[in-house]
């Protein structure tokens, strides 16, 4: 049985080399310890039997340093309590004209800037059940190096029923790969391409710099393709592009969906050419005056790579990530990843697979559904009358036209207004061909709950 005196305490390292004797040493390196704070004031301190069988040494050795700095005043030592560092053992702070100071950069009081739901709506009492059945039902290999690089099985097959039934994606088990967010999946995609020898891809016109500067980065030359009220214009694609990044659902930042036409004339790129559909599914779950638009990889699950991650739904800081990966190209997915490569934790995974199969996955997107569509619909109301608001259908952002040639100064007025907020023009590829339009692009799901109502007036105060 294990002994209490073992368990009291804080472990310590003490370096008892430097030629003197046993106790001096080690008074002296506990002095140090408490002179220099590597051992903060009110630590207390492991028990001289606990230290001495740490050490090596004698027990005595211990208690007779022990009671050398307690009577020095390093230490303290009361019945019950201990023997701990003394609060005047606490180190100088260093003068002040001694510290370089770097003025903190300051930043807007409200956001509208897209890409983030609302933090304070993550669900942590349901959260933290979930974390308590995972951990309790966790089997014990959950705790050690993971012998399978696409992910813990229980969350693949979590995701595997979810997906089929709320995406429409054709999923099996074996060939979702589990990773840290979407720009880590498209990181591992862009080595892959790169071994196929792929040199060029091709983008929505409008999009993320930092997913072009990725692919930039990899190798890959990004060509972009022309974006209206259809969405991309896949008929644009030809067989000189050996991939394309599409935002099929919901594009990024336009909000069109993707017509049944220009769906099936990717699909049949892919087929003719042989070139690869990284799909994009980044909020797919809020959708709210249509009827679902269901996954491209419905359509060839051969030729799509499905992409989708928790960082809408729940909150980015999870890290989440998930590929459902055609069979013939999992084992490329597979070797760039590798078994050293980072990715979520395996008790966020068993947690996330516990959340999906409770049910509480689909309550919690359902609540955050209803209310993003009721701030979706109070930006409506608010704007009326002064510009068209597009792209509202679903997601949680909205396009707002502005008149011609003033983007840059209602972005600048927002700013004397506190909030930050998106141009349109941010997001245009640079070889992009579309035609000039000034707007913003306002990610209403961004605010907390509290601050929406200021964040709404800030907007409405910078608009021309």
């Amino acid at each position: 049985m294990t002994e209490s005196w073992a368990t009291f305490g804080a472990d310590l390292h003490l370096d008892l080399s430097a030629g003197r004797g046993l106790r001096a040493g080690l008074t002296e390196a506990l002095r140090e310890a408490a002179r220099s704070g590597r051992l903060a004031a009110g630590t207390r301190l492991p028990s001289s039997r606990s230290l001495a069988a740490d050490l090596g040494i004698a027990r005595n050795t211990v208690a007779e340093a022990y009671a050398e700095l307690v009577a020095e005043g390093w230490l303290t030592a009361r019945q019950g309590s201990g023997t701990r560092v003394a609060e005047r053992a606490r180190p100088r702070k260093p003068a002040a004209a001694a510290r370089v100071r770097h003025p903190a950069r300051r930043g807007a009081s409200y956001s509208l800037v897209p890409g983030s739901p609302d933090l304070g709506g993550f669900p942590r009492a349901a959260w933290l059940s979930a974390a308590r059945r995972a951990l309790t039902d966790a089997p014990n290999e959950a705790f050690g190096y993971s012998a399978d690089g696409r992910g813990r099985p229980e969350l693949r097959e979590a995701l595997t029923g979810y997906l089929a039934r709320a995406r429409g994606v054709y999923a099996d088990p074996d060939r979702i790969v589990l990773c840290s967010g979407f720009v880590h999946a498209l990181g591992l995609l862009a080595r892959v391409l790169r071994a196929r020898r792929v040199r060029e891809m091709a983008v929505e016109g409008y999009c993320l710099d930092i997913h072009r500067n990725l692919l930039a980065r990899a190798g890959l030359r990004t060509r972009p393709l022309g974006v209206d009220a259809e969405g991309a214009r896949t008929g644009e694609l030809t067989g000189a592009v050996g991939a394309v990044l599409l935002t099929p659902a919901h594009q990024f930042p336009t909000g069109a969906a993707l017509t049944p036409a220009r769906r099936a004339a990717v699909v049949d790129w892919a087929r003719t050419t042989g070139g690869l559909v990284l799909e994009d599914d980044y909020d797919g779950e809020f959708r709210y005056d249509r009827q679902p638009v269901g996954a491209l990889q419905g359509l060839d699950p051969d030729r799509v790579v499905y992409l989708g991650t928790a960082s809408k739904s729940l909150a980015p800081g999870l890290r989440m990530g998930w590929m459902v990966v055609p069979p013939g190209l999992l084992d490329e997915v597979l070797a760039v990843k590798g078994m050293s490569d980072w990715t979520s934790s395996a008790l966020d995974q068993l947690t996330l697979a516990e959340f999906i199969t409770s049910g509480a996955y689909d309550r919690h997107v359902r609540g955050m559904r209803l209310r993003y569509r009721r701030r979706r619909d109070e930006l409506v109301a608010a704007l009326a009358g002064r510009v068209a608001v597009s792209g509202i259908a679903a997601g949680l952002h909205a396009v707002l036209d502005l008149p011609a040639g003033t983007e840059r100064s209602v972005v600048q007025s927002a700013a004397w207004q506190d909030l930050a907020v998106e141009g349109l023009s941010a997001f245009r590829h640079p070889g992009a061909d579309l035609p000039p339009r000034d707007a913003l692009v306002v990610g209403y799901g961004t605010p907390s709950d509290s601050a929406w109502t200021p964040t709404l007036g800030a907007l409405s105060a910078a608009l021309p």
